[in-house]
């Protein structure tokens, strides 16, 4: 797991297309499609919870077939950079939004890691944290069996000198329970069309013991690249498994049986009843998700103009889910 967080993947997996043509050298357009959607199945399957990876390689071939370019390489350079540099501009929009909704010296819980380092820079959950300037301070779970919190956030948040506690992932439902908690962030890797949102494991917890159990604030922090709208609900997310020794064992020491089996999701999905709101960079969903994902993706139909065409780019959007009159509704900003 070299690269991981959904929006480094993402951007990650529109680099990996241009080493596939780098690579293969295609001398005909069609040769290149060809190229490209060979590297697409086998980029895809490397993470198949985080939908921002199969978002950003539908996008370049999208955006190839649009544009027919005649320098392959150059191109697909310029897209996936494209693609790095937006990634930075949605992260300070979802800032903005979420900022709004912490209130001034907060103590907040976060699962995970969510800053720059799985994005390409500044973070969703952790951009929230960083922009929003109002003396926070931040109870960070260790999230096992890979420590992204201890390893990660603690990491960034000292660096940011932002203030903040480590503490062992059974701790949060107690802070709750005595009040000292004003809401909980965490980011995601697939948000289904119901609001259902599939994150680290361990966001479940965290969600049911915020929002259902002590009524805490529970907010999700993702780009609209992270909405599936093709999936109704949560159940449809595929979970990815991962090895026995990230449980048994922590920094190459053996902390159980090694004879141990093992279950070790790395995802879980949270229901969104569990969800007090979806942040994005459009702006803050509230439910009944099913209507309000649904605008904030159509309000991002992203127009790229090639040689004075403009073709409308829409990721994960069955056609059935969208009428007519709701597409004439939406204002595309």
């Amino acid at each position: 797991m070299t690269i991981r967080g959904a929006p480094a993947i993402g951007v990650a997996g529109a680099y990996g297309m241009v080493f596939a043509v780098k690579e293969k050298h295609p001398d005909t357009f069609n040769d290149l499609l060809q190229c490209l959607r060979d590297a697409k199945e086998y980029l895809d399957s490397a993470r198949p919870t985080a939908v921002n990876l199969m978002w950003a390689t539908k996008r370049v071939i999208d955006e190839v077939e649009s544009a027919s370019p005649s320098n392959f390489y150059e191109f697909l350079i310029e897209l996936a950079q494209k693609i790095a540099d937006e990634d930075v501009q949605i992260n300070k929009q979802m800032a903005i939004h979420g900022a709004a909704l912490v209130p001034p010296n907060s103590n907040v819980i976060h699962h995970c890691n969510t800053g720059a380092l799985a994005t390409v820079d500044i973070g969703t959950a952790l951009g929230v944290i960083y922009g929003s300037g109002k003396n926070i301070h931040v109870w960070v779970d260790e999230t096992r069996p890979r420590l992204q919190g201890a390893r990660l956030t603690a990491w960034e948040l000292a660096r940011a000198h932002v203030p903040y506690h480590l503490m062992a992932d059974g701790a949060s439902g107690l802070l709750m329970r005595t009040r000292k908690i004003d809401c909980v962030l965490f980011g995601a890797d697939r948000v289904a069309a119901n609001g259902d949102v599939a994150n680290k494991i361990g966001t479940y917890n965290a969600g049911h013991e915020g929002e259902n159990d002590n009524h805490v604030p529970v907010y999700a922090v993702v780009p609209t690249s992270t909405i599936d709208l093709s999936l109704a609900s949560g159940d449809e997310i595929p979970i990815e498994f991962r090895g026995k020794e990230e449980v048994v064992r922590v920094d190459g020491s053996a902390v159980a049986p090694i004879e141990s089996e093992v279950f070790n999701p790395a995802f879980d999905v949270t229901p969104n009843r569990y969800i007090t709101a979806i942040i994005t960079e459009k702006g803050v969903c509230y439910p009944p998700f099913e209507e309000s994902l649904k605008r904030v993706v159509m309000s991002l139909l992203v127009c790229f103009k090639r040689e004075n065409c403009v073709c409308v780019y829409v990721f994960a959007i069955k056609d059935s889910m969208l009428s007519h009159s709701s597409f004439k509704k939406t204002q595309v900003d």
